[in-house]
């Protein structure tokens, strides 16, 4: 299934690093923590992307176009006049990555709906590019399935800055309401499965999805949470990614599932 992933925001809350390139292409472990992400998704068999990108999209696009030949064993042969390059062996994941440029200041409803073409009549994964989760996402898009809404997000309880929610006993959102810093109520941790009827909640560029659309989608009883009591991060400032590389220094990410060490930036 397709993942969608808003990567096109400026990062002002980690402008160290941010101000050379977007907040996504930041890394811990030696690679962007998008890539991270990615490879949550692929662990469990998802590896079609879309990445919705907007400040320094340049940046993502050129990644993403040295990723083979920078993971691959390769011979360049010069002789006599040549210009050949052999591919021995390659290390690349098998992706199929899609870099949409949806506006240098879109909002992140914006984003989604300039990649509606992209997603056409399809349920599709939906996360920031700045956090990292160890949630099922098999069981996550099962549990989407299960309750035939529009739109499930995950939840998770953490006493800190971001969006707040107000869930039932069912499990359906009730409201959606601005953060609070010493709320200790479960909170919106991206990782979401949307159906496509989604778009019709997004009006354009200026549209904030976590504002006007998600909170209509709780009036009407369309948006769901899937409580997830595991491990979740974003990377909004340094502090948060030295917390993210220590874990993976000490072999200890909850969020890296997969066997391969994380290999060297480039």
């Amino acid at each position: 299934m397709k993942a969608v992933i808003l990567a096109g925001g400026f990062g002002t809350r980690i402008s160290e690093e941010s101000q050379y390139k977007p907040k996504p292409m930041i890394e811990i472990g030696g690679m962007p923590i998008i890539w991270h992400i990615m490879k949550e998704y692929a662990y469990y068999g998802h590896t079609e992307f879309f990445i919705c990108a907007g400040y320094r999209q340049e940046y993502i696009k050129e990644w993403f176009a040295n990723y083979f030949l920078h993971n691959s064993d390769v011979t360049f042969d010069y002789r006599d006049g040549k210009n050949e390059m052999t591919v021995h062996t390659n290390h690349c994941e098998p992706w199929r990555v899609t870099v949409v440029d949806t506006g240098y200041n879109t909002m992140t409803g914006g984003r989604i709906k300039r990649i509606q073409k992209y997603i056409g009549n399809e349920t599709f994964f939906m996360t920031y590019g700045d956090g990292v989760c160890d949630v099922d996402i098999n069981e996550l898009l099962r549990f989407h399935k299960s309750h035939g809404r529009i739109a499930t997000l995950t939840a998770v309880k953490m006493k800190q800055d971001k969006g707040v929610l107000n869930i039932g006993g069912d499990n359906a959102v009730k409201s959606f309401r601005e953060k609070n810093i010493v709320d200790g109520a479960p909170i919106n941790a991206g990782y979401m499965v949307l159906e496509p009827a989604i778009f019709d909640y997004l009006d354009g560029d200026e549209t904030v999805f976590e504002k006007k659309p998600l909170e209509t989608l709780a009036s009407q009883g369309q948006l769901m949470s899937y409580i997830h009591e595991g491990f979740w991060q974003c990377m909004d400032n340094i502090r948060e990614k030295m917390m993210l590389e220590k874990l993976l220094q000490n072999n200890t990410a909850p969020w890296k599932k997969w066997e391969r060490a994380v290999p060297k930036g480039f």
